[in-house]
């Protein structure tokens, strides 16, 4: 009889001592952290995803469960240049090791390759999913070239022509000024 695991109460030890699996292909309405960041949800995107238990040694020497998590998708998101839809291909391959609890983490954290996480009973790997897609956006996404031409200036022609045109509101006040007496 195999156990049962389950993508928001996963019991990571468990599933890395059996070196169990599970993946989805789910909707990105499931996602909605992820959807506010796109530039037109669409019904017919999703994220493909795979998780995997193992054990692997810390970077302290010590054989630790852990977990090998990859992720891809294509996300429509807005070209910073032309505010046009861009697609974004996210491709996650990350191992995350697990220690017992929060002050072993950090301190094996810093010097290790892989994430290195806290054991929990009853661990969200729905969330880490989609805390992993979020890190994933490109910071500003733009096309390699834009498909129509970005005018990459702050003002047009006419700009420098308003500006003579103008009259200046205190203009009037230096023909009121005093002539100096000395």
């Amino acid at each position: 009889m195999s156990k049962q695991f389950h993508v928001r109460r996963l019991d990571v030890a468990a599933f890395a001592q059996a070196q169990a699996g599970l993946e989805g292909c789910d909707e990105l309405g499931a996602y909605p952290r992820v959807l506010q960041e796109l530039h037109a949800p669409r019904a017919d995107l999703v994220i493909e995803w795979r998780a995997r238990g193992e054990q692997r040694r810390a970077v302290d020497g010590s054989l630790r469960p852990a977990l090998h998590l990859q992720v891809s998708a294509a996300l429509p998101l807005s070209c910073q240049r032309c505010l046009e839809e861009v697609t974004a291909p996210i491709d996650i391959d990350r191992h995350f090791v697990f220690v017992p609890d929060e002050d072993a983490a950090a301190a094996l954290d810093d010097a290790s390759d892989d994430d290195v996480l806290a054991l929990a009973p009853d661990f969200d790997l729905h969330a880490l999913l989609e805390d992993e897609l979020l890190m994933a956006l490109p910071l500003v996404p733009r096309h390699e070239e834009c498909p129509e031409a970005v005018p990459l200036s702050a003002q047009d022609a006419d700009f420098d022509a308003a500006t003579e045109e103008r009259r200046h509101p205190f203009a009037a006040l230096s023909a009121l000024r005093k002539p100096d007496a000395g």
